[in-house]
C-alpha cells in the first residue's frame, strides 16, 4: 500500500505551496484515484510522493521510504505526463533499453508489448506512433519491472473512449491480483468508473477521502438531459408541477434548445411533455458533475473541505441520496469487464507474466544499458559517418598540398581548425548520453526509473571512451589506406615518435567526448555539450598558454622528467613509454586546457546532481510531530480528519 502523509511543496517566491498537507492512503487489490481539476496540485503530489521535488512529508510504499527500496523501478510503475522515447527507435528496441536499466531480462520487452496491445507493432519507429500508442507504450515501460505499484499521471488524457475502456480494463486486472494502483484525473466520471476509492484535491489540500459509491452519490447528481425546440416552454412547466409536489425538481437551461432537470426521471418529464404537446428530440438520464466549492476559510484560519462547505448542490444531492440508484448511468467501482456506458466493454487483457524473485541487479546493468542506447539510435550511427568523412577529405586535400608526412596529416588535423574532426565527433557522441534522456525523457530523474547514481556516470564514460578510440584509430586506419592507397608508401609514412603522438591522439579524442559528456548531464542538452568542446580550444588554450608563459608557471614545462626521476620502480618499456607521453600531453597548453574543463565540468555535474536531488524529508507539513501511519491501519476519512 501507499502512505502518504502530510505532503507539502515547498512554495514558490510570494506564492501558496502547490501541495498543502495532503494525507491519503492508496490499499494493495484497489485503485485510488487522486481527482482534481488543472492546477490542483495532483501531478504535485505524485512527484513529492516519488521524491522528484523537493518537499516535506512522509511517503511509504508497503511501509518503507522510497530512499530504502533497494531497486524502486521493481517495486513502482511510473508514468508522469508523457514519456517520449527517441523517434527513431523501435519500440522493441526502446523496451530492451530500458530493461537493461531496469535490470531485467530483454526478453521482458516482448511481453509487456502483447499486455499492453503493441506486438504488432514491435519493430515500428516511435516517431510513427500516436498518442495512444505512445500511452501504452509508457505503461508497458511502467510494466517492465513487475512492479506491485503503479502510480500513472492522468493515463487516460488524449485517449479515445475505446482505448480508455481498454486501460481501465488492465488497470482494474492489476488491482484485482493484489496491486496498487494510484492515478490522476480531472473527470469525476472516470473517477466514478474505474475507482474503488476516490481522493478530491483542490488548491494542494485534501478536499474528500471517499469510497467510490459515496463520491458517486454526493459528487455525481443524476439528471434527465432534454433537448427540444419548445426546451423555454418545457422547463417553465416542470418549475410550475414541482411547486405542488413533495419533491422539488430543479430544471437548469444549458442554453438553446438543451435543459437539465435534476429531481425526476425520464418517464415524468416525457409524460409531462407529452400531456402539453410538447416535441422532444432528446431524453436521457445522465450524470452531471457538481464541482466542489472553493476551500473555504474556518474560524481557526485553517480551510473548510469540500464535506464542511455548505453548498446548494450539496444539499440537493444529499436529498437525491434516497432516489432511483439508476439514474446514475455511470457505474461505479466496475470490475474488470463490467460494460460501460455506450456500449463500449472493456477488452480482454492478458497479464504479464510475473518473474518470480530476481536476483539483484549487478555491476553489469548500467553498462548494459548504455552500450543499447548508444547503438540504438541513428544520429550516433551518422555523426560517426560524417566525422570519418570529414577526416578523410581533410586528409587527402593536406598530402595533395604536398604537406609533410606527420600526425596531423592521418588525423585530418589542419593548422587553420581548433580541433580535428573526430575529435569534435567524439564530442557530440558524448554529449549525446546526456542530451538525448533530456530531450526524450524515457528515464529517470525525470521519470523515476534510475536514479543518477555513480554506476550510470561511470558506465557512460567508459562506453564513451571506447567509443572516441574506436573512432580515433578508424580515422587513423582509414586516412592511412588512403593515403598509401593514392601517392603511395610514402604518403602515409609515421615520424619517429608516433607512439606518443598516437597517445596523445587518443588522449585528446577521449577528453573531447568526456567534456561533451560531462556538459550536456550539467547543462540537460547535447548542443551545449558540443559548445563545452569547442570552448577547449577557444577559449581555454589562450588562457593556459598565458598562464604557462608566466615566469611563475615555467616550472611546470619540466614536470614529466621530473616525475620519472622520481619514480622508484622500473616500469615495463611500454608502460613508460605509455605514461610519458600521457605526461607530456598534459604537459602542453591543451592537454592542461582539456585536464582543467574536465575538472570543472565534473565538479559542476557533482554540484547539479546533488542540487537536483530532493533532501530527505523531515516530518510531514504542518504538523512535525504527526507519526507515521502503520501498515494496514487506515487513515480516518471523516469530517474531523479531512479539517484538520
Amino acid at each position: 500500500m501507499i502512505q502518504a502523509i502530510g505532503l507539502t511543496s515547498v512554495p514558490r517566491r510570494n506564492q501558496s505551496p502547490a501541495v498543502d498537507d495532503l494525507t491519503f492512503e492508496a490499499h494493495s487489490g484497489r485503485v485510488t484515484v487522486l481527482l482534481g481539476s488543472d492546477g490542483a496540485g495532483k501531478t504535485s503530489a505524485l512527484r513529492l510522493l516519488l521524491r522528484l521535488d523537493p518537499g516535506r512529508g512522509v511517503a511509504l510504499f508497503r511501509g518503507r521510504p522510497l530512499h530504502m527500496i533497494p531497486h524502486p523501478a521493481r517495486e513502482i510503475g511510473v508514468l508522469l505526463g508523457d514519456s517520449p522515447g527517441h523517434p527513431g527507435r523501435t519500440a522493441r528496441g526502446h523496451l530492451r533499453m530500458l530493461s537493461a536499466a531496469v535490470g531485467v531480462p530483454g526478453d521482458r520487452a516482448d511481453d509487456v508489448l502483447e499486455v499492453v496491445g503493441l506486438s504488432g507493432l514491435a519493430d515500428q519507429r516511435l516517431g510513427d506512433f500516436s498518442l495512444g500508442m505512445d500511452r501504452r507504450l509508457g505503461l508497458a515501460a511502467a510494466l517492465l519491472g513487475d512492479p506491485h505499484t503503479l502510480v500513472l499521471d492522468e493515463p487516460a488524457q488524449g485517449l479515445s473512449p475505446r482505448e480508455t475502456a481498454w486501460l481501465h480494463g488492465l488497470l482494474r486486472g492489476y488491482a484485482d491480483q493484489g496491486g496498487v494502483v494510484l492515478i490522476t484525473s480531472r473527470e469525476p466520471k472516470e473517477a466514478a468508473r474505474i475507482a474503488d476509492r476516490v481522493v478530491t484535491v483542490e488548491a494542494g489540500c485534501l478536499l474528500a477521502d471517499q469510497e467510490a459509491a459515496d463520491f458517486a452519490r454526493t459528487r455525481l447528481r443524476p439528471r434527465v438531459a432534454v433537448r427540444s425546440p419548445l426546451a423555454g416552454r418545457l422547463a417553465a412547466l416542470l418549475t410550475d408541477e414541482s411547486h405542488g409536489s413533495d419533491r422539488p425538481i430543479e430544471v437548469v437551461r444549458e442554453g438553446g434548445s438543451r435543459i437539465s432537470v435534476y429531481g425526476s426521471t425520464c418517464a415524468a418529464v416525457g409524460e409531462a411533455a407529452y400531456r402539453n404537446g410538447i416535441v422532444v428530440h432528446r431524453l436521457a438520464e445522465e450524470s452531471g458533475d457538481t464541482a466542489p466549492a472553493a476551500p473555504l476559510q474556518r474560524a481557526d484560519g485553517r480551510r473548510a473541505g469540500w464535506g464542511e462547505a455548505p453548498a446548494a448542490a450539496s444539499a440537493a444531492s444529499a436529498e437525491e441520496e434516497g432516489g432511483e440508484a439508476g439514474d446514475v448511468s455511470v457505474p461505479v467501482g466496475a470490475g474488470g469487464g463490467a460494460e460501460r456506458p455506450g456500449g463500449v466493454g472493456v477488452e480482454s487483457v492478458p497479464a504479464a507474466p510475473a518473474f518470480g524473485r530476481l536476483p539483484p541487479p549487478g555491476p553489469v546493468q548500467p553498462f548494459r544499458y548504455e552500450l543499447l542506447r548508444a547503438v540504438g539510435a541513428r544520429p550516433g550511427w551518422v555523426v560517426a559517418a560524417l566525422s570519418l568523412t570529414a577526416s578523410l577529405l581533410i586528409s587527402v586535400l593536406i598530402a595533395r598540398n604536398g604537406r609533410p608526412s606527420e600526425l596531423p596529416l592521418l588525423t585530418g588535423w589542419p593548422a587553420v581548425f581548433p580541433l580535428p574532426p573526430a575529435a569534435v565527433g567524439a564530442g557530440l557522441l558524448g554529449a549525446f548520453a546526456f542530451g538525448q534522456e533530456f530531450r526524450y525523457p524515457a528515464l529517470s530523474p525525470d521519470q523515476g526509473a534510475l536514479p543518477r547514481r555513480l554506476g550510470l556516470l561511470g558506465a557512460k564514460l567508459v562506453v564513451s571512451a571506447v567509443t572516441a578510440l574506436l573512432l580515433a584509430f578508424a580515422v587513423l586506419v582509414l586516412d592511412g589506406f588512403a593515403l598509401r592507397f593514392l601517392y603511395g608508401a610514402d604518403g602515409a609514412a609515421l615520424p619517429a615518435d608516433w607512439p606518443a603522438l598516437i597517445a596523445g591522439w587518443a588522449g585528446l579524442v577521449v577528453g573531447c567526448a568526456w567534456a561533451g559528456l560531462l556538459a550536456a548531464g550539467v547543462f540537460r542538452s547535447a548542443l551545449m555539450g558540443l559548445a563545452a568542446v569547442l570552448a577547449v580550444p577557444v577559449v581555454m588554450v589562450p588562457v593556459v598558454r598565458q598562464v604557462l608563459g608566466s615566469p611563475s608557471a615555467r616550472s611546470i614545462i619540466g614536470l614529466p622528467d621530473r616525475l620519472r626521476s622520481v619514480t622508484m620502480m622500473q616500469w615495463p618499456t611500454g608502460v613508460d613509454h605509455g605514461v610519458s607521453a600521457a605526461l607530456r600531453l598534459l604537459a602542453r597548453p591543451v592537454g592542461w586546457a582539456l585536464a582543467l574543463s574536465l575538472a570543472v565540468l565534473l565538479c559542476a555535474y557533482a554540484l547539479t546532481t546533488l542540487r537536483g536531488r530532493p533532501q530527505r524529508w523531515r516530518g510531514g507539513g504542518r504538523s512535525h510531530d504527526r507519526p507515521a501511519i502503520p501498515e494496514g491501519r487506515p487513515i480516518v476519512s471523516d469530517k474531523a480528519s479531512i479539517m484538520r
